[in-house]
């Protein structure tokens, strides 16, 4: 049998061999809907689990960790998360960013669902994998008695919670300021028709923007600026025994309730004092005649 035979004789087999629920499951996984899904998913999970890893260091590990790991932990898990899916979704990794791509017309509502979802259920994953992997420093660190507030409060580690010196009000605007620093940024990191970051440094010109807000702008409601970052932690950790039940309502509207209005007046703010103003070539008209 000569070499030419055994390989249709293999990729005959291989045909054979694969069942209809695998050929079926691949055609599923190649639709756009369900890439973008996927690609939310996996990039928010990234995300996640190096931020809230990084959180856990400065809470549990005494001087493991420190407020800026916190920042490089998001700010460089946002660079792997936009690696993971930038070609695929877009990397949103946000609710509030999701949000303003379809309010501006820029993606479609109907994809609203389907991001959000991937990202819900991403954040969801990552708070759980991160209470697991240092789930016995918890226990040891609370001493078995997980608490939203007090001395040793564990809840901090996975959503953000207003110190007392803020008021739900000024918490709230503090998300819509520092979300709308983040969304007018964003814009000019991508818009290729301005000064855009060098092809291939998006991601780390990103990753930088998050920790640079994390930094400057972090300590009053501990910069959320994301729904997708903060609810579903903190939904996971009500679903814990203990006084993690008890999930501040009052940091919810501002952590998850400012973000969104925040990304869409920085858009808006961007596109009316930056991208009108943009030098526009002129259209030459096919059928224009020479003078």
């Amino acid at each position: 049998m000569t070499q030419a035979d055994r390989k249709k004789r293999s990729t005959r087999m291989s045909k054979m061999v694969t069942p209809p629920a695998v050929t079926r499951m691949k055609a599923v996984l190649q639709k756009e809907m369900v890439r973008e899904f996927l690609a939310e998913f996996l990039s928010t999970f990234v995300m996640m689990v190096f931020g809230l890893g990084a959180i856990a260091h400065m809470v549990l590990g005494d001087k493991m960790g420190s407020y800026l790991g916190v920042n490089l932990g998001f700010g460089f898990g946002v660079t792997m998360g936009v690696h993971m899916a930038g070609n695929i979704s877009g990397a949103h990794m946000n609710a509030a960013l999701t949000f303003t791509n379809c309010a501006l017309g820029r993606m479609s509502w109907k994809k609203f669902p389907v991001y959000v979802l991937g990202q819900f259920l991403g954040s969801f994953l990552a708070a759980a994998t991160i209470y697991c992997l240092f789930y016995t420093a918890i226990i040891d660190y609370s001493g078995g008695r997980l608490t939203v507030t007090g001395p040793t409060a564990t809840a901090n580690i996975f959503a953000t919670y207003l110190p007392d010196h803020m008021t739900l009000w000024r918490g709230f605007l503090d998300e819509v300021l520092v979300t709308g620093m983040l969304q007018l940024c964003l814009l000019a990191i991508t818009d290729k028709g301005n000064n855009p970051a060098l092809q291939g440094t998006q991601a780390l010109v990103i990753g930088i923007l998050v920790v640079i807000i994390g930094a400057s702008m972090g300590m009053n409601s501990g910069y959320a600026i994301n729904p997708s970052r903060d609810l579903p932690p903190r939904f996971f950790t009500s679903l814990l025994a203990g006084a993690h039940r008890s999930s501040a309502p009052r940091t919810v509207v501002g952590a998850s309730g400012g973000p969104p209005l925040g990304a869409y007046l920085g858009a808006i703010i961007y596109l009316i004092f930056i991208g009108s103003s943009i030098q526009q070539e002129p259209q030459i008209l096919e059928n224009s005649l020479d003078v």
